[in-house]
């Protein structure tokens, strides 16, 4: 496939609530979008980068500038497939979530072309996967209770609750009061404690939780190996998994025995596909994490999810979660459930209104 043109976006969509973690809050999401031609056929990528370093040290204008000047021309004028594209990016160093949204625009690009879905790329076979939402920190404790009640009365399958600090132990304590302890639940942390705080985070064992998500830094392997041993919660690393590599290292440290896997932090989907394929080696089950995506994201997680190491109800939700206007069509949940896609290409292109709209700034390449 010899890619002809490409263009850069910079979108911008505002979020139906806060999203609040331990590293801050976001109100407005804005987004990298990456769209490649080849012979009449467009593919869509989305890049997953916060607006601001605060996850990681990309961030929507900084990968979109890595995206301008050093990556897509790369691609420009060769013939690529989706299984060598990250060939081309040897050389640079780091800025993983830029080369994801590159590749999964060419990965949309060649199946659209060929007619062929993502699902089938993957060798996915299930139809649909649960739905599970990330709860972000609230200002009390019952408009948590009641943001959850409502989120249960929706369908979702699984809740996770963002963690910090001085929001932990009172918060969960509630939402197990109010809904019981059947109620699949986990805590994320994003990194927000130190190995020091072992003894108290060991007080959330009491709650039966399914995992306590990075509680550590994101290069404290070593720390997250001891705290393993001083807690009986299942300890879950996502901000430390940056590559397969860092997946096996962290598995063969006794750092995690659940890891959450996000294809942007990894550096795209087929990296992501070697991570499940390792830990679905070494029985450590994993989950997919969430990056606040716009519908386009959304779906190719929901294909990833489908693999069957993807035992744990990951962050896979609805549109409604996070966007009262997609800038696709809106990914619905059904019975608890989001749609594996079967159509050509990873899902749906956006909306060209909704597009235009959006548009905060467009380079064509």
């Amino acid at each position: 496939m010899r890619i002809e043109r490409i263009e850069l976006r910079k979108v911008a969509l505002p979020l139906v609530s806060p999203f609040t973690t331990s590293f801050g809050s976001v109100t407005l999401k804005e987004i990298g979008l990456v769209a490649v031609y080849s012979d009449g056929v467009v593919g869509w990528g989305e890049c997953a980068a916060l607006p601001d370093p605060i996850y990681s040290p990309e961030y929507t204008d900084g990968a979109l500038a890595v995206l301008e000047r050093y990556l897509a021309p790369r691609l420009l004028g060769r013939d690529v497939t989706a299984a060598n594209v990250s060939n081309l990016f040897t050389g640079i160093v780091g800025h993983r979530m830029a080369k994801g949204a590159l590749e999964m625009a060419v990965i949309d690009a060649e199946l659209r072309a060929a007619g062929r879905s993502f699902a089938s790329y993957l060798g996915v076979t299930r139809a649909r996967v649960p739905a599970g939402v990330s709860v972000g920190i609230m200002d009390t404790i019952p408009q948590l209770v009641e943001a959850v009640g409502g989120y249960l009365a929706e369908g979702y399958r699984r809740i996770k609750l963002k963690i910090k600090p001085g929001w932990d132990l009172a918060p969960v304590a509630a939402i197990r009061e109010a809904f019981g302890d059947e109620v699949p639940l986990q805590v994320d942390a994003n990194t927000a404690y130190t190995l020091g705080d072992a003894a108290h985070l060991a007080k959330l064992d009491r709650f039966g939780l399914l995992l306590i998500e990075q509680p550590l830094g994101e290069e404290d392997l070593r720390q997250h190996a001891l705290l393993a041993r001083q807690v009986l919660t299942p300890i879950c690393l996502d901000e430390s998994v940056v590559s397969p590599e860092a997946a096996a290292d962290a598995i063969a440290m006794r750092a995690t025995s659940v890891i959450n896997i996000k294809a942007a932090r990894v550096g795209g989907y087929l990296a992501a596909v070697k991570v499940h394929d390792i830990a679905r080696a070494n029985g450590i089950p994993v989950w997919c994490g969430g990056m606040v995506e716009t519908g386009l994201g959304r779906r190719a997680n929901a294909a990833l999810a489908g693999l069957p190491g993807f035992t744990l109800v990951g962050d896979v939700s609805a549109s409604s979660r996070f966007y009262s206007q997609d800038l696709t069509e809106p990914v619905e949940m059904v019975d608890g459930h989001i749609a594996v896609p079967q159509g050509p290409g990873i899902g749906p292109a956006p909306l060209p209104d909704v597009l235009a709209a959006v548009t905060m700034q467009a380079v064509a390449l």
